[in-house]
C-alpha cells in the first residue's frame, strides 16, 4: 500500500514540475540538420489532374434523394386494447411459438398469423408496430392484446387497457 501511494505521490510531482527540471536554461536549441536524414524520405510528387467523370457519372447538385414514403396502412377502426405478460410468458400462443412478453406482439380474433398492426394510443400519440402470434382477446369489449412491451411502449401498462386505434401495415 505505501508503495502505490509513493508511486502516486511521485507521478503527481512528475506531472507538475516543469518539463526542463535539472536543465540550465543558457543552453541554446540550435536544430540539427542531418542530409542523411533529409535525403531518406521520398521525393514528393504532386498528385495527377483527376480525370474527368464518365458519362454514367451522376451530378449530385442535379439529385433529388428518395422521399422515404410512410408504409401503406389500412385502417381497423379504434377499439380497447389491454394486455398479458407475466402469467403467459413461456406458454404456446395459438400459432405454435412461445409467448415473449418482451417481444412486439399480440392476439386478435381474426386477423392472420404474422400480420403486422399499427396501434396506437389517442390520448399520447403513442404507436407501435406488433405481429400477431395468438388469437383473444377473451375478455368482453376488448379488441386486441398486447404483449407487456407494446402495452408499456404505448402506455397502458398502468391502466391495464386503453382505447386504440389499429391500422394494418401492408
Amino acid at each position: 500500500m505505501a508503495k502505490r501511494a509513493l508511486r502516486s505521490a511521485l507521478f503527481v510531482a512528475a506531472l507538475v514540475l516543469p518539463g526542463t527540471a535539472g536543465h540550465s536554461e543558457e543552453r541554446e536549441l540550435t536544430p540539427v540538420s542531418d542530409t542523411h536524414f533529409q535525403a531518406s524520405f521520398a521525393e514528393y510528387a504532386p498528385l495527377p489532374a483527376a480525370p474527368a467523370p464518365g458519362p454514367e457519372a451522376v451530378d449530385l447538385g442535379t439529385f433529388d434523394p428518395p422521399i422515404e414514403v410512410e408504409p401503406v396502412t389500412t385502417s381497423l377502426g379504434s377499439g380497447v386494447a389491454s394486455y398479458y405478460g407475466r402469467r403467459f410468458h413461456g406458454r404456446r400462443t395459438a400459432n405454435g411459438e412461445r409467448f415473449d412478453m418482451n417481444a412486439m406482439t399480440a392476439a386478435h380474433k381474426t386477423l392472420p398469423f404474422g400480420s403486422l398492426v399499427q396501434v396506437t394510443n389517442p390520448r399520447t400519440g403513442a404507436s407501435v408496430i406488433v405481429r400477431i402470434n395468438d388469437r383473444g382477446p377473451y375478455a368482453h369489449g376488448r379488441t386486441i392484446d398486447l404483449s407487456r412491451a407494446a402495452a408499456q411502449e404505448i402506455g397502458i401498462i398502468q391502466r391495464g387497457h386503453g382505447s386504440v386505434e389499429l391500422e394494418l401495415v401492408k
